[in-house]
């Protein structure tokens, strides 16, 4: 099928298939997905720039669903989500002015891709650590949510730099400023690599701000919300989203998302953490195949 907007030739199957993944993934991690969505457009011909705004558009629409049902299990704090948001969205600013400036450069494609490998593989290999290390500290049987890097996490903690904010919902105290860096970084990379950036925020909301896993997962969904949103708009000024191809893998999407956010009530959360680890990998794999071979699907 030709998808005239970014000019690629795509079957509607794979893109259903892909959206369909994507959506069981982040219901159940609590992302949108771009370690995998980017990977599965790049390499299949779709331009680094179309990818990323065309992945913010998909995951609007997968975020409500899994967010609904999130909510439903008391997994989503809205004060701490709404107050990200804020942060994101000046991050996805810059990020998706950082595209628009490799693409004048000519070198969009090839700087994106590096910088995609590096990330996904450092959170990867930090993840596959932090969350092993967890599940063996932790006390057979136990439903406590423990992470081994809890002391950095009390130390952040200590950091009194007003105003403070009360989170009642995650059970945390914070500086505002703290939770509004994690919210910018995340935002970064949402406009620079695309989709919600949950792979960052994610981890970033479990190990710095303390944030339960589970509550961090549902949290993350509702932030993407917001975020992508006003991502996709600022992409799409840009001519940088295929909305066609968006809405495809979003009838997959849709499904996937409550099958996602259903199952995270049947693991504890360094189980979670560890489950993520593969993923961000996959992507790289993805991205590493396309860079040496010039090949798409």
């Amino acid at each position: 099928m030709f998808f005239p907007i970014s000019g690629s030739h795509i079957s509607p199957i794979y893109l259903v298939l892909i959206g369909f993944v994507i959506g069981v993934l982040g219901g159940f991690f609590g992302v949108g997905g771009s370690f995998i969505a980017g990977p599965a457009l790049r390499i299949v011909g779709v331009d680094w720039n179309f990818t990323v705004g065309t992945d913010l558009a998909h995951i609007v629409g997968k975020s409500v669903v899994a967010v609904k049902q999130h909510r439903a299990f008391g997994n989503v704090d809205l004060k701490l989500g709404l107050i990200m948001a804020i942060g994101t969205i000046g991050g996805a600013e810059i990020g998706a002015q950082m595209i628009e400036m490799l693409k004048r450069a000519g070198n969009l494609n090839y700087v994106v891709s590096i910088v995609s490998i590096v990330v996904y593989v450092s959170i990867s290999t930090f993840m596959v650590w932090e969350s092993r290390k967890s599940l063996a500290m932790a006390k057979p049987n136990t439903k406590r949510d423990h992470s081994a890097f809890s002391n950095v996490t009390r130390a952040i903690h200590r950091i009194k730099l007003a105003p403070i904010i009360h989170l009642p919902e995650s059970g945390v105290k914070i500086s505002l400023w703290i939770i509004l860096a994690v919210a910018f970084v995340g935002g970064l990379f949402s406009g620079f690599l695309g989709g919600g950036a949950g792979y960052i925020r994610m981890p970033s909301m479990v190990y710095i701000l303390g944030v339960p896993t589970h509550l961090a997962v549902g949290t993350d969904l509702f932030e993407i919300i917001i975020s992508a949103s006003y991502g996709t708009f600022s992409h799409a000024v840009k001519g940088n989203v295929d909305i066609l191809i968006a809405l495809v893998m979003h009838t997959g999407a849709a499904i996937g998302a409550q099958i996602g956010a259903i199952a995270t009530q049947y693991f504890a959360g360094p189980k979670i953490r560890l489950a993520f680890v593969p993923l961000p990998l996959i992507g790289a794999a993805i991205v590493i195949y396309t860079m040496m071979t010039g090949h798409k699907l």
